[in-house]
């Protein structure tokens, strides 16, 4: 179920709150409450998931129990076998579907290669979401195993962390040690309700008025043959997806997390303005913060971090990215996008990042989007080959025929409108008005109904009355995160 369509919008949504919050006491949520968010959360995953919620509640079921083990384990010393048996699971459960039919289409080129036929192979169908609660998953467990966190005794309560709607099927990767205590207690109040509402409606705008109008320019030049594309349409297109991905993705996070407060639940932040960092590792503190926390913490550290020789330290970073990049997606694609971030992150550590400190501040954005363009296009191509094609059309290098498809034709008043709201919201211009207006006011003003407010209320009105006119209007558009 999307959070944009009007089934969720105007049915499922209301419903829910009506049922939270006509109880006899709606600022705490207990266990009434807990039971209804997972059945909530049980409906919302089978509306889009299918036959694939068995399996999703089968590996919560399993998570809980070994979670479980594993604490019971210590006193016999075999908590660590408990915990690797766990994560096998976890990691083959998650392989089989995710990553067979790329092993079978590799096995099946090779095959060819050398004249031994095709390969019947079946095709797996990809349950949605399984990246992400996989994770979560192994985290909680982990965390167990590491004395961070107790292991959940009940059932509820565990079944809620790992299927809370809200973040399940793209995150944020919520830590059980984040989330325990409010699990088993939580107060809600009008303020938190009203905060969760607007970054709900914040979220929605990006998504629907931003990422899905610059999504449709992107899409069309992506499609573009390869003798059309003039270095004109490869930069739109590509500025165009990165204003997507960014305004998709942190949209689908600020949303998850208006929604959890709404319900009483504080998620962290997924996103603090990534394009305005200078370089890829800045970029790398600011993008899907959970996603590169969780591989920092359970992966990069375990493996030494920054206490081994820096010989190591350079394998260790380009090995994460490359399982980054293997697990946003089964394409080789994906793994070269992987390798492209972690082989920048380890020039940098040689000394690229203190001579970049010396340039002139716009030219250390510069470099810094130009990095992680190049990269989106590995990241957006069907194909590796298109990839490399659409990066010699940025580069001027591709021969073009004409095309009735000029990048005048694209650009509509629209979407120049609509990259002109891309490039400001990507910038904290909004959190520094508000810092700016707070230091204004005096002790006497305090009480009054402040202009900044008032603007932001009437700003957020007209960010959903805009959104709801083109969910009415514009056809089905998944967040781009829903795949992985």
């Amino acid at each position: 179920m999307l959070f944009t369509e009007p089934t969720f919008l105007f049915l499922f949504l209301p419903i829910l709150i009506g049922l939270l919050f006509l109880r006899q006491d709606p600022t705490v949520h207990g266990r009434s409450a807990n039971w209804l968010l997972l059945i909530a959360s049980v409906v919302f995953y089978a509306k889009g998931g299918g036959s694939f919620t068995w399996l999703m509640l089968a590996s919560i079921a399993f998570n809980y129990w070994m979670a479980i083990a594993v604490d019971r384990a210590r006193e016999t010393g075999r908590a660590r076998q408990v915990l690797t048996a766990a994560v096998a699971i976890n990691l083959i459960v998650l392989g089989l579907f995710k990553y067979a039919n790329f092993f079978g289409e590799n096995v099946d080129a090779v095959a060819r290669t050398i004249d031994a036929g095709p390969l019947d192979w079946p095709q797996i169908v990809l349950p949605i979401g399984i990246s992400f609660y996989t994770f979560h998953a192994i985290s909680y467990v982990v965390d167990v195993y590491r004395r961070d966190a107790s292991a959940q005794k009940s059932p509820v309560h565990a079944a809620l962390y790992l299927l809370l709607f809200p973040q399940l099927i793209a995150g944020p990767i919520i830590r059980y040690r984040d989330i325990a205590d409010q699990l088993a207690h939580r107060l809600i109040r009008l303020d938190d309700f009203a905060w969760g509402v607007r970054r709900f409606v914040i979220g929605l705008g990006k998504k629907v008025l931003v990422a899905n109008t610059v999504a449709e320019v992107a899409d069309k030049i992506f499609a573009l043959p390869e003798t059309q594309l003039t270095p004109g349409h490869a930069w739109l297109g590509i500025t165009c997806y990165t204003l997507q991905i960014y305004f998709d993705f942190s949209g689908y996070s600020d949303m998850a997390i208006g929604l959890g407060r709404m319900f009483g639940f504080r998620f962290p932040e997924n996103f603090r303005w990534p394009y305005v960092a200078d370089t890829v590792q800045e970029f790398w503190h600011r993008w899907h913060i959970s996603l590169s926390s969780w591989f920092r913490d359970y992966l990069y550290l375990p493996l030494g971090g920054n206490r081994i020789s820096s010989g190591r330290t350079y394998i260790n970073l380009v090995t994460v990215f490359f399982l980054c990049g293997l697990w946003h997606g089964a394409s080789w694609n994906f793994v070269v996008w992987g390798l492209f971030h972690g082989a920048f992150l380890v020039i940098e550590r040689l000394g690229l990042a203190r001579v970049a400190q010396t340039w002139w501040r716009p030219f250390r954005h510069a470099y810094l989007l130009l990095v992680v363009m190049v990269g989106w296009v590995f990241f957006r191509a069907d194909t590796l080959s298109g990839a490399w094609s659409f990066l010699a059309a940025m580069a001027g290098r591709a021969a073009t025929a004409p095309t009735p498809y000029t990048v005048q034709w694209f650009m509509t008043p629209l979407l120049w409108m609509t990259l002109a709201a891309g490039v400001i919201g990507s910038l904290p211009i909004g959190p520094a008005l508000e810092r700016w207006h707070r230091r204004r006011l005096s002790a006497s003003d305090a009480g009054r109904p402040r202009g900044l407010a008032l603007a932001s209320a009437g700003i957020v009105a007209i960010v959903l009355v805009a959104s709801l006119t083109q969910i009415a209007a514009r056809t089905y558009n998944p967040f781009i995160y829903f795949r992985f």
